[in-house]
């Protein structure tokens, strides 16, 4: 038996303690007790912040008095009907179900791995999921456990597929070819932040768009090599007969089934396209600021009816599917599968809104921006210091939005008057969100991550997720850091009307 190797052992040593923790859906209900004990001490020693935007003071909120306890209560169910990943997950799970029990999933990916050549299906998986957030979260629902499945179908060890769509999904996020959802929301909040020091200043929604995309292949070919040389040799050998068989040919019936479900999906698609038109508006609506507001959170309908129709038609015709009865009962059967996620959710919800509710997060976020401020660092330095100091708060905070309204008051003005456009510093901030995401359990889709993973390895713990996903981590850290700085050393546009640099004085600062 060869030794193994520093990274191995280092992270078997992070698999090993994490897997000491309680189960998942317990460690969240002790870390709900903990965030009501620690709003107790916070509040009892006055920790507060003051807002950099509004320059209102932040104080911890104690939970665990009167108001902060009939809160928790009367919250509950509400907080957990709004946890944001619930619905999108159950509503997609309807289609995707139909789509797997008919048996359409399975011929694609017959279909897949008969196309792609096997060495590059960690390739095609890591960038399948940075595209994916042009559908908004959909990729967390579809591509992870896609990626799982396509590993097994050819025998390679499914959670290395499930890891590397996890990694292209969450870690390479914000990294893309296509503008999403993502480029506007986060424009607006560096606009807001620019006009405190100079109003009037505007910022392009696609102010990021070149360095988001050449950052797509350096992070694929990243995510390949942690795949293939780190992560797929430490989980060894997978052995099971429940999945598809990459050999076993598709059938004329099924071949014909997937004829007539990708038409379907082109009407689908077509009446989507239709519904979208500027003249109809009716998913386009042009008296809001994005006018293709409607369509974009509309998403996660558009992505059932995707799923849902095409695997029905696939399911008539290949003969899987005899009447709507079944249809039903596919989707019925795909809910039950989701039962323990289900509760593992209402608990990480329950954390997540202690932990808002609280102000702990925005506090200690403020906390080291004003640190980091004080370090006296300048030019690039500072900005590596910046995307380093938003990965830790990336770690609290889970939402990007959210995160760059704290951070975008104070960082903005203050990189440009050291000679930094606003682009600049959002670009920064969005390597910084990007990397970590894949290794906190803050973040709301790792719950569902772990429920895609027990259907392969049960009782999985939150230690081995973290101990596979850490490598990627580095990785992207590693590739995305230095090219960024290599990018504003060398003053290459960052995207459209994006300089690198700005002339605060000139402007007249």
């Amino acid at each position: 038996m060869s030794k193994k190797s520093f990274t191995q052992r280092m992270l078997d040593r992070v698999e090993s303690a994490g897997n000491r923790l309680p189960q998942p859906t317990t460690l969240f209900a002790l870390l709900m007790m903990i965030v009501l004990v620690v709003s107790w001490l916070a509040s009892l020693f006055n920790l507060s912040a003051t807002h950099p935007s509004t320059g209102a003071d932040i104080v911890a909120v104690n939970l665990l008095n009167a108001e902060g306890i009939r809160r928790v209560f009367e919250d509950m169910v509400v907080v957990f009907k709004d946890f944001p990943p619930l619905g999108l997950v159950l509503v997609v799970m309807i289609g995707v179900g139909v789509a797997e029990r008919s048996g359409l999933i399975a011929s694609c990916l017959k279909l897949f791995v008969g196309k792609v050549p096997k060495a590059m299906l960690s390739f095609s998986i890591v960038t399948a999921g940075m595209l994916s957030t042009v559908a908004a979260d959909a990729g967390y629902v579809v591509l992870i456990p896609l990626g799982a499945a396509i590993f097994a179908s050819v025998g390679r060890h499914p959670l290395a597929g499930m890891a590397a769509a996890f990694a292209g999904v969450s870690g390479g996020f914000g990294a893309n070819i296509f503008p999403t959802s993502l480029d506007p929301m986060l424009a607006s909040f560096t606009e807001h932040a620019a006009n405190i020091l100079v109003p009037g200043y505007t910022v392009n929604a696609l102010c990021n768009w070149w360095i988001m995309g050449i950052s797509v292949p350096l992070i694929s070919i990243a995510g390949t090599f942690v795949t293939e040389r780190i992560i797929e040799p430490r989980l060894g050998e997978w052995k099971s007969t429940e999945e598809v068989e990459a050999e076993a040919p598709l059938a004329e019936q099924e071949r014909r089934g997937l004829r007539w479900a990708g038409w379907s999906l082109l009407l689908v698609i077509g009446f989507f396209t239709v519904l979208s038109l500027p003249a109809l508006e009716i998913l386009y609506d042009p008296s809001r600021e994005q006018p293709f507001g409607p369509l974009i959170t509309s998403i996660v309908p558009i992505m059932t009816i995707l799923f849902l129709v095409p695997g029905a038609v696939y399911g008539f015709i290949a003969g899987t599917l005899k009447s709507e009865k079944q249809v039903v009962q596919m989707a019925n059967e795909s809910m039950a599968t989701m039962g323990g996620y289900i509760v593992l959710a209402f608990f990480a919800a329950q954390f997540v809104a202690y932990f808002d509710w609280s102000n702990i997060g925005q506090i200690l976020a403020i906390k080291g921006a004003g640190g980091l401020t004080s370090i006296g660092l300048t030019g690039i330095p500072l900005l590596v210091c910046f995307i380093i100091l938003a990965s830790f708060i990336n770690l609290l905070v889970g939402s990007a939005s959210a995160k760059w309204g704290l951070m975008a008051p104070i960082f903005v003005p203050m990189l440009m008057m050291m000679g930094y456009s606003p682009e600049t510093t959002q670009a920064a901030y969005r390597i910084g969100d990007s990397y970590s995401n894949i290794i906190t359990p803050l973040l709301p889709y790792f719950p569902l991550v772990i429920t895609f993973a027990a259907k392969y390895v049960k009782g999985i713990g939150m230690g081995t997720i973290i101990s596979m996903m850490l490598p990627f981590s580095v990785a992207f850290a590693l590739i995305r850091i230095p090219t960024f700085a290599l990018w504003v050393f060398l003053g290459l546009p960052l995207g459209i009307d994006a300089p690198i640099t700005y002339e605060f004085i000139a402007a007249g600062g």
